[in-house]
């Protein structure tokens, strides 16, 4: 049985989180999630096609706060039809001929559709309103389709989706350029450090109306309130743990961005960040420390100059592709210093006293802080919040400090030794 709070009024909270977010300008992970220490452990997990068997299932998804909640999802039929959310990503290259073939364990039909793809067919299942359907309690049907434009696409239940992607049936595809797989798209000017390759999917949950579905009720979407926003299935701060982690089994995937500064002879790409929404609201999101450089949205490369921008306004269903870099611009070195003053307390500490500060403002450099602060900072590495700018969605439930919301990391050059 799913757990479900008392509503809370907590608006001096979300106050108090608006100040907070503008008082903090490093975060770093926490102990459980201090493994993150080298490129990768966040980075997107593909699941290779262009073949794939999915199935859709239920199971459970753990919050921060302690809350279960009941959910639907694709999970890779290939892997052990283990529960997960969100579902597998699916990785194609431009040109192949997709095949997804669906089985339906849940006791209501269900069905699959791939917005921004050209052709899709189905057969084995039976007409929907959208697409072909897989019947209740083992239906099947299988979808086909040749991905003709590389970017990032969302898949998504096109049965009663109002219901259905609220419940979890949703993931992403990406489909890799003919140019190459070091590439966003066939333009050279899209080229990527292919080991800083981020995808962030964002959704959002009401738990009551999981619930009504959990106990066999009435599902009426006109009553939605979500309590709930996630990242890659988690909301912060499980954002930042590592992929696969053991107490996060369904939910595989982490979001934490980890970069190095840019260097024109040993880092010269940038990281490249797919955004996905596959929740009803609009999300206005973004990364505090610089700017993101668009190169594209839903599936298609932007035309003209490109641009840079702050806050991403990602709207319900859209994709949106961005390069992002990190310069240490005043170049901070142990032998060039620059006075600062140690913060107070309370703009070092995050949570228990503990903080994310090294002590220092040089990239890779650690010093002493004030007794009884705790440091959880590896090697003088940097934390910038990245998170919703509609503050209502950076909590849990209405406890502060969470739901849609991660960090990027800049580590000192060559990483944490």
């Amino acid at each position: 049985m799913s757990v479900i709070k008392n509503n809370k009024k907590a608006l001096g909270g979300l106050f108090l989180i608006g100040l907070l977010v503008v008082m903090i300008s490093t975060f770093a992970v926490s102990s459980q999630t201090r493994r993150a220490t080298a490129a990768g452990l966040t980075t997107m997990v593909c699941t290779d096609g262009p073949n794939f068997n999915l199935v859709a299932t239920d199971g459970y998804l753990t919050t921060p706060d302690g809350n279960v909640l009941y959910m639907w999802g694709y999970a890779d039929a290939d892997a052990g039809s283990v529960y997960q959310n969100p579902g597998p990503t699916l990785c194609v290259n431009e040109g192949d001929t997709v095949t997804v073939t669906l089985t339906n364990d849940l006791p209501e039909p269900v069905s699959i559709v791939f917005p921004g793809q050209i052709g899709v067919t189905s057969s084995g299942g039976s007409a929907g309103l959208f697409t072909g359907e897989a019947a209740a309690s083992g239906g099947t049907v299988t979808y086909s389709f040749v991905a003709s434009n590389p970017g990032t696409y969302i898949y998504e239940s096109g049965t009663e989706p109002h219901k259905q992607v609220q419940m979890g049936l949703y993931g992403a595809l990406v489909v890799r350029p003919a140019l190459g797989a070091n590439y966003v798209y066939n333009d050279t000017a899209t080229e990527f450090n292919t080991e800083r390759e981020y995808l962030l999917i964002l959704h959002d949950i009401d738990p009551l109306l999981h619930l009504t579905v959990e106990r066999g009720e009435t599902y009426d979407v006109t009553t939605i309130w979500d309590r709930y926003w996630t990242i890659n299935g988690r909301s912060f701060p499980d954002t930042i743990a590592p992929n696969g982690v053991p107490w996060l089994p369904n939910q595989p995937y982490g979001s934490l961005v980890q970069i190095e500064p840019y260097d024109a002879s040993t880092n010269p790409l940038p990281a490249l960040i797919r955004y996905a929404n596959a929740g009803f609201e609009n999300h206005p999101f973004h990364p505090h420390g610089n700017n993101l450089t668009m190169i594209g949205r839903d599936g298609r490369q932007l035309q003209g100059a490109e641009y840079e921008t702050f806050t991403t306004t990602i709207g319900s269903g859209q994709t949106y592709d961005a390069f992002a870099i990190w310069e240490n611009v005043e170049a901070w070195t142990p032998g060039n210093p620059v006075p600062v003053q140690v913060p107070g307390l309370y703009n070092q500490v995050f949570k228990d006293d503990a903080t994310f500060f090294s002590g220092s403002p040089y990239l890779g450099e650690q010093n002493d802080l004030l007794v009884g602060v705790t440091s959880y900072n590896e090697c003088g590495e940097f934390y910038y919040p990245w998170h919703s700018h509609a503050l209502n969605e950076f909590q849990n439930f209405d406890e502060g400090f969470g739901g849609l919301a991660t960090l990027w990391r800049i580590d000192p050059p060559g990483g944490c030794q």
